[in-house]
């Protein structure tokens, strides 16, 4: 098989078959689409399948657990098992999910906030034309698509919205043109075209991104909206790739921050309004990032 752009791993000298070099070589062998077919099945097997029958309670039921500090950014993580991570991508990843069922009389009900991290961009950098998108109820992606894209909101296709889309969250997380344009796919001008597109549309979320940079250089800390603040000690390396990768964590971590910080405020408001409600029988049985998922009479 062709070894052109295939990457050899540095510890053995052996041509690597990870998911990056398996996509390099789609549809050259039959081999290749085996391979990621078998991967898929053998990691819901061995995570999934074999794991979580045996972690079952008497009650029938799992109860993971929740850890408040789990992770840097603010967000839950949960184990034993982890229950955020249940696939959804392709058909038979979403047949585990539906072994997750509600007890009898009961339905499974999810909330989830929409698009929540880019509304949190709007808000705390006060961009007027992101926040006049999210007044007007239009698709961020939607709209984005059609002032970098040059063509009038209902004529935005789906391939157009879904460049956007990439576009709209990898400067969430500080991505450059070369981690877009492989993202996108098409041409890298292309990808160069929506990264600078989004800058020159946005004039006051760029002035925030900029300054939240500046603020982890200084001061080798960011805050959430809300006053939780994460360090970033890596910020001023002499390492090129490692100060690169401290300071899109930096970008990100105000945003996603806060993203968290509202999940876990909503998540104490919805319950206190269960308590007054009294008649709502309902219950908290899962939190995914920006998605709430009750247990509902």
């Amino acid at each position: 098989l062709p070894t052109k752009k295939i990457k050899k791993s540095a510890k053995t000298g052996i041509y690597s078959t990870n998911v990056d070099a398996l996509e390099k070589l789609e549809g050259v062998h039959p081999i290749i689409d085996l391979i990621t077919q078998y991967r898929e099945l053998d990691k819901l097997l061995s995570t999934y399948l074999e794991v979580l029958p045996k972690l079952v309670a008497s009650d029938g039921r799992l109860h993971p657990r929740f850890i408040q500090n789990g992770t840097t950014t603010g967000r839950f993580s949960s184990k034993d098992p982890n229950v955020q991570n249940i696939p959804t991508r392709t058909d038979i990843g979403r047949k585990i999910r539906e072994g997750f069922v509600a007890r009898d009389g009961y339905e499974l009900v999810s909330f989830d906030y929409s698009q929540i991290e880019l509304r949190v961009l709007a808000m705390l950098s006060s961009d007027d034309q992101l926040i006049s998108i999210f007044k007007e109820g239009r698709d961020i992606h939607t709209a984005v698509a059609s002032m970098i894209g040059g063509v009038s909101y209902d004529k935005v296709d789906r391939e157009l919205r879904r460049k956007a889309k990439i576009v709209n969250f990898g400067i969430l997380y500080g991505m450059g043109v070369t981690s877009l344009h492989k993202q996108m796919g098409g041409e890298r001008q292309e990808a160069q075209t929506f990264h600078q597109g989004f800058f020159e549309k946005f004039p006051e979320a760029t002035a925030f991104l900029e300054k939240t940079k500046e603020h982890a250089h200084q001061y080798g800390y960011t805050d959430t909206l809300f006053g939780r603040r994460r360090q970033f000690k890596d910020i001023n390396s002499r390492l090129p790739f490692i100060r690169a990768s401290a300071e899109r964590m930096a970008l990100n971590a105000p945003i996603q921050g806060t993203s968290a910080d509202m999940i876990k405020l909503a998540m104490v408001s919805v319950d206190k309004y269960l308590k007054e409600a009294k008649q709502m029988d309902a219950s908290l049985v899962l939190q995914i990032h920006d998605e709430i998922i009750y247990e509902v009479a």
